[in-house]
């Protein structure tokens, strides 16, 4: 008989490889925008022990195409709010959608990322830039404009903070209390440009992205970047105080359903 793949791995064979993937240094193009919300949208998003931030209630939406050293390219977006932990400060996502299966799993089981598929598009054609995402059939965002501006590359530490907990196999609640992540990033740009443009956000009973109405837009810009991550987990999060967002991650299709009301 031959090596039966399904079984058990050696220690040497039993590497992460999508947790290295995130260590790695992967170039990708980006549509990257950024605006004022009303701030008590930003308070109601945050679970505790997150908090807003004072005179800073801003939205960041980004669309990739990421291409991988091996395989095809894929999308992936990210939609988050500013927010703070204790003194710590930095981004809470609430959205990522991704196209490909691979890179979901890795972030949402490892870090608690809220990962989900869909479709997500960043295109260039001359200084034209767009950007899309649609899932289950509803588009939720575009951004479209000109390239106006050339801006200095950069190389900055980014924080992003994850929840990452287990839903209870009865479905009733979770197994366990939660863990709060930090996701201590490093980015760097070799080609940063500003955009002229427009987001516009629509509606979705499962993802309702136009909740994070648009008061101002402070910034839209294209890069070419690499970036790299590592989890570290900080606290212990009491299920009682996840409960309440846990539509955030795990979509309610109820919602979907003939003469739903919400």
């Amino acid at each position: 008989m031959g090596v039966v793949r399904y079984g058990p791995r050696p220690v040497e064979a039993r590497r992460n490889r999508e947790m290295e993937a995130t260590r790695a240094e992967i170039w990708s193009t980006a549509l990257t925008a950024t605006w004022e919300t009303d701030p008590e949208v930003i308070a109601a998003i945050l679970p505790p022990p997150l908090a807003p931030i004072a005179g800073e209630p801003f939205v960041r939406c980004t669309i990739t195409t990421v291409q991988m050293p091996i395989g095809p390219a894929f999308g992936a977006g990210w939609l988050g709010v500013r927010a703070r932990h204790g003194d710590e400060v930095g981004e809470y996502p609430i959205f990522m959608p991704m196209t490909t299966e691979q890179s979901v799993v890795g972030g949402r089981e490892n870090y608690g990322e809220p990962k989900k598929i869909a479709d997500v598009r960043a295109t260039r054609d001359g200084d034209t830039v767009s950007g899309t995402i649609e899932r289950m059939g509803f588009p939720l965002i575009e951004i479209t404009g000109r390239v106006n501006e050339v801006r200095e590359p950069y190389e900055l530490a980014k924080r992003d903070f994850w929840f990452k907990f287990l839903p209870a196999a009865s479905g009733d609640g979770l197994e366990d209390d939660g863990f709060l992540v930090y996701g201590e990033k490093t980015e760097k740009a070799r080609t940063f440009e500003g955009v002229d443009g427009v987001v516009v956000l629509k509606d979705s009973p499962l993802d309702p992205v136009a909740d994070l109405v648009i008061r101002r837009m402070i910034d839209i810009n294209w890069t070419e970047r690499a970036s790299t991550q590592v989890g570290v987990t900080k606290a212990r999060v009491p299920a009682a105080d996840l409960l309440p967002y846990m539509h955030q991650r795990y979509d309610d299709l109820s919602v979907l359903g003939k003469g739903a009301k919400d």
